[in-house]
């Protein structure tokens, strides 16, 4: 599990990176919101259309490089970005990166339940891993980013090749306890609801983590180290969430967690538009990464338990596809914000989460 959870933090964190990049490329390269959300954009798309074909794959083979190969590309791709000049030349490597994040998740998804079993505890782990990752990013890019700008994202491909290396050398299955025999029906009305509230959590997810710096720069009035603090605050909340919603699970049950998450992030979400001072609002960037992320290794497990006999694809559509989609409506939030600020973003997340809520209603026991 440790295994599956470190490389699981290595690649999330070249994830992480590209919100954490996007006010630098605003500041240092002229780039307009819309044209930075389009780098959301192009990562979203090369992270989650791909990662259920992905899935099926692995569902049918055991494709054991697949997950090296891509933490590898993910961090290359992104590493590379930083550097590049044109802009297409930017969003070609960003895509790129991405669809190594869409290489890795089912395969290493599938390969953490064989071993955690039915522990959500355990699969905590393992999701937890891509939540320090996302924490990671901008605790160690912005100091750089601060220092030498976005081509300080070089930096950062070091960390997927040696991790990508360790795994090929231990062959990946060698951390997983021999695969557990799964029958039973899948159930794909109750996990077409899970992955419709993946995407609610997905766009609440890429507005916060685009937009959390630029609001406490040009709605708070903060400084860029504060800023980043907001970020590294809300990515720490979500490492603390994950971990606590699997034990919560555990002994709870998987649907009433999940709902749980749903109704605490409203509030928060509020609370944290109308807090006016910089510093009390890094409480609530805190809480609210808690709570969004309290579903989070609950719904992976939760999905497997509705596709038993597909690990895989359940593992690609809700790390991957649903958590992804978001991106997608990256640029929307650009142009809410071209109009009314990193704030206006800010007020329209408040509403989004009510859809997680309805949908937790429909949720089905496994």
């Amino acid at each position: 599990m440790w295994l599956w959870g470190t490389a699981h933090a290595v690649d999330d964190m070249y994830q992480g990176l590209v919100p954490a990049c996007v006010p630098y490329f605003v500041l240092d390269r002229g780039y307009g919101y819309v044209a930075a959300t389009g780098l959301t954009l192009a990562a979203a798309i090369g992270s989650s259309i791909p990662q259920p074909f992905v899935g099926m794959a692995v569902d049918r083979r055991r494709l054991d490089w697949l997950a090296p190969a891509g933490v590898a590309l993910a961090g290359i791709g992104l590493g590379l970005a930083g550097i590049a000049g044109p802009y297409p030349l930017v969003v070609a490597l960003v895509f790129l990166s991405g669809l190594g994040v869409a290489m890795f998740h089912p395969a290493a998804g599938k390969g953490a339940r064989e071993a955690a079993g039915d522990s959500a505890a355990a699969m905590s782990v393992f999701a937890a891993g891509g939540s320090v990752g996302f924490f990671l990013a901008p605790v160690l890019a912005i100091p750089a980013l601060m220092a030498m700008g976005v081509g300080a994202t070089a930096l950062f491909i070091p960390p997927a090749v040696l991790i990508a290396f360790v795994m090929l050398r231990k062959h990946t299955r060698t951390a997983a306890a021999p695969p557990q025999p799964r029958d039973g029906p899948d159930r794909w009305g109750p996990f077409a609801v899970l992955t419709g509230i993946e995407v609610v959590r997905s766009l609440l997810w890429v507005g916060i983590i685009t937009f959390i710096e630029l609001y406490w720069i040009r709605h708070l009035g903060s400084g860029h180290a504060v800023a980043g603090i907001a970020l590294a605050g809300f990515m720490l909340g979500s490492v603390i969430g994950t971990l606590m919603g699997g034990r919560l699970a555990d002994r709870f049950g998987a649907v009433r967690t999940t709902r749980i998450g749903g109704v605490l992030i409203i509030p928060l979400l509020v609370l944290l538009r109308f807090v006016p001072d910089q510093y009390a609002a890094l409480v609530v960037a805190l809480a609210v990464g808690i709570a969004i992320n309290i579903p989070f290794a609950v719904l992976v497990k939760l999905a497997q338990d509705y596709l038993p006999t597909r690990p895989g694809t359940a593992a690609g559509v809700t790390l991957g596809l649903a958590m992804s989609v978001g991106g997608l409506f990256a640029p929307a939030y650009g142009l809410i914000a071209e109009w009314h600020g990193p704030e206006g973003v800010f007020t329209v997340l408040c509403v989004v989460p009510v859809a997680a809520v309805v949908l937790g209603v429909f949720l089905k026991r496994p």
